[in-house]
């Protein structure tokens, strides 16, 4: 499956490889956003669960938007979901205070990953500061989420910046997936019936949708068969496997624009700078979790 016009007139200054690499390190550092610790200091100031919390920090960069805008920006929640929380957690806490507050709990979780020796080493505000670099350089059109991060001040503080800079390039990242999906006609659930297959598992059996109207979840997984997608046993069939090797594969196309920013050796040493804090920071979660 190529890449027809997505693909057309595009400069790509990094290898895939890389721009694939960078991808899986910087994850598990603007993730601890979803850790524990950041999931107490939202519920310290009203939060009843860890989904209240969850939505009013990662929502707060489109300010009072609707329930309805910010399922379409996220994608990938079942119809409702984000109802249930979006627009009670306001009430609650301004998307201002909920911008400062998961920034602090963010920055002060991700130093406690990385113990002193390393928050503090200028090795580290180096890495930031290129991280950074690329975070900020990127196009916003057609990024509405990541637009609203690049409104947010960058913070000073090294550890801080980097988490904000992580932030940044896996949103920009995720807005060219649902991009790619969308051009695929992969909807939001359909999407997790794919990833769910790595792990061996089904829509009814993974962690993300399993709680999911079960007749929902049969639709979702009909259609994918008879796209050819899936087969009876709910495994990817060779033209489902294709296609999700091309959309992983155009995703990092469109996500090679930030590192334009870098050169190459830039991008190498930002790489291998981001090797000890993916160490700290990661975590393994069971995909059925």
């Amino acid at each position: 499956m190529g890449l027809g016009r997505w693909g057309a007139g595009m400069t790509l200054h990094h290898s895939q490889e890389k721009i694939r690499r960078l991808f899986e390190l910087i994850e598990p550092i603007a993730t601890v956003s979803f850790s524990e610790p950041v999931d107490r200091a939202f519920r310290e100031v009203g939060m009843r669960n860890f989904w209240d919390g969850y939505f009013a920090g990662r929502a707060a960069p489109l300010g009072t938007a609707s329930a309805a805008v910010v399922h379409a920006a996220f994608y990938n929640f079942g119809a409702g979901e984000v109802a249930r929380h979006i627009p009670w957690v306001w009430s609650r806490i301004t998307p201002e205070d909920a911008i400062v507050l998961r920034e602090r709990a963010s920055a002060d979780t991700l130093r406690a990953k990385l113990g002193a020796d390393l928050a503090d080493d200028p090795a580290l505000a180096r890495i930031a500061d290129l991280a950074t670099r690329a975070a900020i350089s990127a196009p916003v059109e057609g990024r509405v989420l990541y637009a609203g991060l690049r409104e947010i001040a960058v913070p000073d503080e090294p550890v801080a910046r980097l988490w904000h800079a992580t932030t940044l390039l896996r949103e920009h990242r995720g807005e060219s997936h649902i991009a790619v999906l969308m051009a695929h006609d992969i909807g939001g659930i359909e999407c997790h019936a794919l990833l769910a297959t790595t792990f061996g598992l089904t829509l009814q059996t993974f962690g993300r949708t399993h709680h999911l109207p079960q007749d929902r979840l049969a639709r979702v997984s009909s259609g994918l068969v008879e796209r050819g997608l899936l087969d009876g046993e709910g495994a990817l069939t060779e033209a489902g496997c294709e296609l999700r090797q091309a959309v992983e594969d155009l995703t990092d196309t469109l996500a090679t624009a930030p590192y334009a920013a870098l050169s190459a050796d830039e991008l190498d040493e930002l790489i291998t700078g981001l090797g000890p804090v993916f160490d700290a920071a990661y975590e393994y979660v069971p995909p059925d979790a």
